[in-house]
């Protein structure tokens, strides 16, 4: 068990947190892109970026209100604030610049950012302690 916190410990290491941060960057645009491309193909690397900036900022408050830094691949002290930062300020910004925010839309969004920005922790996390036995 010491032998698993180590590891997990070890994981608050610059490049863990830079690597964490890009993870959640680059799966944020990809679910921005594969939305954009279901559904508007027209400017599709600026319209990919316009759908995603709320996420990100949402994603970024997530980082700060969490401290994700500490420990960045950890589900609960990172991939669940970053899911619901991402979500909730997301959403809230999408709606104040007069974004759709609609029930089905928030749907999706929720499944797909809990699917990426926690599911790649968790897979992460089940490896460790795989390698832990």
């Amino acid at each position: 068990m010491s032998s698993l916190k180590t590891k997990v410990a070890a994981t608050s290491s610059g490049k863990t947190v830079q690597a964490a941060a890009v993870a959640d960057v680059v799966l944020i645009l990809a679910f921005a892109a594969i939305g954009r491309d279901a559904h508007h193909r027209e400017e599709p690397i600026l319209g990919v970026l316009l759908t995603a900036w709320p996420f990100l900022a949402g994603a970024a408050a997530g980082w700060v209100a969490s401290r994700a830094w500490r420990r960045p691949l950890s589900v609960l002290h990172a991939g669940v604030p970053v899911w619901l930062g991402s979500l909730v300020v997301g959403m809230l910004l999408r709606a104040l610049t007069a974004q759709t925010v609609v029930l089905p839309f928030v749907i999706v969004a929720t499944l797909a950012l809990a699917v990426f920005l926690v599911g790649y922790r968790l897979l992460l996390a089940a490896a460790v302690r795989l390698r832990s036995r």
